[in-house]
């Protein structure tokens, strides 16, 4: 596999995180937002990483990982989902604030302590957002989950995913008690929670949760 930089790793982490919940392949123009950079700064790296064998584009089309380019991808994604799962299960951090944190931590973590990590936590399944953790040889199971924007009212499930791009909706959530495996059920007037309250859910934090189908 050829070496990568930090940066390359950014690159194919989102590129894999935009497609694992949903199934329409990131564009440049969307993967520059997601990073936050210029265009332009996009197109050039596309190409690298193409070069590298990494991704598959064509001018103006959607970037789509190839094998390769997803057991790196899948890589990353290990390391960052279980330093956040260190982080706040060992080191005190919230949901909300672990995921800058553990965007540092990635790229400078030795294999034997993320591996000596890995243990420690047990070898868990899934970080603090539900998001699943791969194993060492790539692996992973996907729980079969529904998005609360897009499930019909009376909907009943566990949530099983949160995510993690707004921290307010962390917060929100945390203040009622909402977090992973919390069985919720959608009503017109918002969401029923276990202790009878209805909650009402804006259009982002809908747009967050995934409860299990």
């Amino acid at each position: 596999m050829p070496a990568t930089t930090p940066a390359v790793e950014d690159y194919l982490k989102t590129i894999y995180a935009h497609t694992e919940w949903q199934p329409e392949p990131i564009t440049p123009s969307a993967l520059a937002g997601k990073l936050g950079i210029a265009p332009s700064s996009v197109t050039e790296m596309v190409k690298k990483l193409a070069a590298l064998g990494l991704v598959t584009h064509v001018p103006y089309g959607a970037v789509r990982l190839n094998e390769l380019g997803t057991a790196r991808a899948l890589e990353v994604v290990r390391r960052h989902r279980l330093i956040e799962t260190w982080l706040v299960n060992e080191m005190g951090y919230t949901w909300d604030t672990v995921h800058d944190e553990a965007e540092v931590l990635e790229h400078a973590l030795s294999n034997r302590l993320l591996e000596a990590i890995d243990a420690r936590l047990g070898h868990p399944r899934r970080d603090p957002h539900g998001d699943p953790i791969p194993a060492a040889d790539g692996t992973l199971l996907h729980p079969d989950a529904v998005l609360l924007s897009v499930a019909a009212p009376g909907s009943r499930g566990a949530v099983v995913r949160i995510s993690d791009r707004d921290p307010a909706v962390l917060r929100l959530l945390t203040e009622n008690a909402i977090g992973l495996d919390t069985v919720l059920e959608l009503a017109d007037a918002g969401v029923l929670l276990p202790d009878g309250r209805t909650l009402a859910l804006g259009a982002d934090a809908l747009a967050s949760i995934w409860i299990s189908a």
